[in-house]
């Protein structure tokens, strides 16, 4: 069977579109991980992170985010430490791809120091795996889990929801 060549305006419509997000995974320096809880959603925490913009890679969308909603200029090295794909349902008419970084471990001085966006979250917090997974979705702690797993690990996390 021959193939058809198709302009690349043309193509992207044949193919499964997604939007993406890029993030950090922080801890405080005894290692429990830093969420904030978005204005949206009084039960969602999320770690800091958000949408790519037009021509913008993962990393530095996860460090323009980073900025945005914490005030903190992120200048670590780049460590990935989860991939994950989400699959358009009723709610997202996309695919969605996330990509999580290793934020490393920030000092009690440098939490204390976090200035939230209130358009985007309205408190953060820092307790440990145990604590997160008795006021998180099953949903979102599979992912806090995942990061945390693979920072202790040195491996990368691949998930699918």
């Amino acid at each position: 069977m021959k193939s058809t060549w198709l302009p690349p305006e043309e193509y992207v419509r044949t193919i499964a579109n997604a939007t993406s997000y890029a993030g950090f995974y922080f801890t405080d320096i005894v290692g429990r991980p830093v969420q904030l809880r978005s204005a949206h959603s009084t039960k969602t925490w999320q770690l800091p992170g958000g949408n790519l913009e037009r021509g913008e890679t993962p990393w530095k969308c996860a460090v323009r985010e980073c900025l945005e909603e914490t005030g903190i200029t992120f200048a670590g090295e780049t460590r990935l430490l989860a991939v994950h794909f989400i699959s358009q349902d009723a709610y997202w008419p996309l695919n969605r791809f996330g990509v999580i970084f290793d934020g490393g471990r920030l000092s009690d001085e440098q939490i204390a120091a976090i200035t939230l966006d209130p358009t985007e979250h309205t408190e953060m917090r820092v307790r440990t795996l145990e604590e997160w997974e008795e006021v998180m979705s099953p949903y979102g702690f599979t992912l806090l889990k995942a990061a945390d797993d693979a920072r202790r690990t040195g491996s990368v996390a691949y998930l699918e929801s």
